[in-house]
C-alpha cells in the first residue's frame, strides 16, 4: 500500500468560526514522506502538523510557531485522515480553518473533487502496542488500546433534555465516516455562544454551522442529522486530533467525556516511551494492509 496525496490542488473560502472574516485556503499536493504542513501565506510561516506545535486547545486545536497561529483545524484534519492521506500542504490567509457547516462533509466533498493520488512510497501506520490512557477526577477518560482495527467508541453524558447519555462505535472505513461522521456538526449552548461573543468569540458562529441549544431544545429549525449527532461530533473531532500521531493510526480509541485538549495529552502521553507502539510499513504488514485495503474500498474517489 502507497502513500496518498491530492490530484490536484483546490481552493475555497469560508467564514472563521471566531473572527467572522473571510478566509481563502488552497489544498496542494505534496509528495511522498513531506507530511502535513500548514502554510500562513499571509505571514509567511509554515507549521507542520506535529504535537509539538499544538498551542492551545480550549475552545479548538490551536497549532502555533513564531507567534503565528492557525485555529480550529480539527474538522478539516478529520476529513483528511479519514480519506488515508498522508502529505498535504494547507495554505491559508488567515488564523482559522473555515468553519464551513460545522462538520467536516464539506472537506470530504472538496477531497473528493480534488482526487486521491497514491505515491510511490510505501505508507506507514502507527500500531498502538501497549495500552495508554489520560483520567481526570472528574471522569472523565480518552484511551489507545491495541487492536487490528482501526475502531472508535464515545460516550458523554450531558445534563440537557436533547442530550443526555450518548454512545457511539465507529469501525473505520471511508464509506461509513461519510455516512455516518462526517455529517455531524459542532454544537453549542446559547449563554455560551452569548459570552464567547462579548469576548470577542464566535463571531462567525451561527445555526448554519452549529448546533445551538438554549435550556431545554435545539434552536436549528431543521433539527438534528441523527439523533445522536452531538457524540458522532465527538468521534469526528477525536479523530481529527489524532491525525497529531502523524500516521494513521491502527489500534482503537476509547473516550467518556473527551475533549482536544485530552486529546493532545494522549497523543503525548503515547510517546513518552516507544514500548507504547510501532511504526509500521504496510507494504511488509500484509494483516494491517489488509485493514487500510477495506477502509478504502467503495470510497467515491
Amino acid at each position: 500500500m502507497k502513500q496518498r496525496t491530492i490530484a490536484k490542488s483546490i481552493e475555497i473560502v469560508g467564514i472563521g468560526l471566531h473572527k467572522g472574516v473571510p478566509v481563502k485556503m488552497k489544498l496542494e499536493p505534496l509528495d511522498s514522506d513531506m507530511g502535513i504542513v500548514f502554510y500562513r501565506v499571509d505571514a509567511g510561516v509554515t507549521i507542520p502538523l506535529k504535537k509539538e506545535y499544538v498551542v492551545d486547545t480550549k475552545m479548538a486545536t490551536v497549532i502555533g510557531k513564531d507567534g503565528v497561529v492557525i485555529s480550529t483545524i480539527e474538522h478539516l484534519l478529520s476529513a483528511v485522515y479519514a480519506y488515508g492521506i498522508d502529505n498535504l500542504r494547507i495554505v491559508i490567509d488567515n488564523d482559522e480553518v473555515p468553519v464551513l457547516d460545522g462538520s467536516s462533509a464539506g472537506y470530504c466533498m472538496l477531497l473528493e473533487e480534488a482526487g486521491i493520488k497514491e505515491l510511490e512510497k510505501s505508507k506507514k501506520a502507527i500500531k498502538i502496542k501497549k495500552m495508554v490512557e489520560v483520567t481526570t477526577p472528574d471522569g472523565k477518560r480518552v484511551c489507545l488500546k491495541p487492536s487490528n482495527r482501526i475502531v472508535y467508541d464515545f460516550e458523554i453524558d450531558f445534563e440537557h433534555p436533547a442530550i443526555g447519555k450518548q454512545k457511539f462505535h465507529f469501525d473505520y472505513s471511508i464509506s461509513e465516516y461519510k455516512e455516518n461522521i462526517s455529517r455531524a456538526r459542532t454544537f453549542g449552548f446559547l449563554h455560551e455562544v452569548q459570552y464567547l461573543r462579548s469576548i470577542g468569540l464566535a463571531q462567525g458562529g451561527s445555526m448554519e454551522n452549529a448546533i445551538v441549544l438554549d435550556q431545554t431544545k435545539v434552536l436549528n429549525p431543521e433539527g438534528l442529522r441523527f439523533d445522536d449527532e452531538f457524540v458522532r461530533h465527538k468521534i469526528l473531532d477525536a479523530i481529527g486530533d489524532m491525525a497529531l500521531l502523524e500516521y494513521t493510526m491502527v489500534g482503537e480509541y476509547d473516550a467518556i467525556a473527551g475533549s482536544h485538549h485530552l486529546n493532545h495529552l494522549l497523543t503525548k502521553k503515547l510517546f513518552e516511551s516507544a514500548e507504547n507502539y510501532e511504526i509500521i510499513d504496510l507494504e511488509e504488514a500484509s494483516s494491517e494492509a489488509v485493514v487500510f485495503e477495506m477502509a478504502y474500498a467503495n470510497a467515491d474517489n
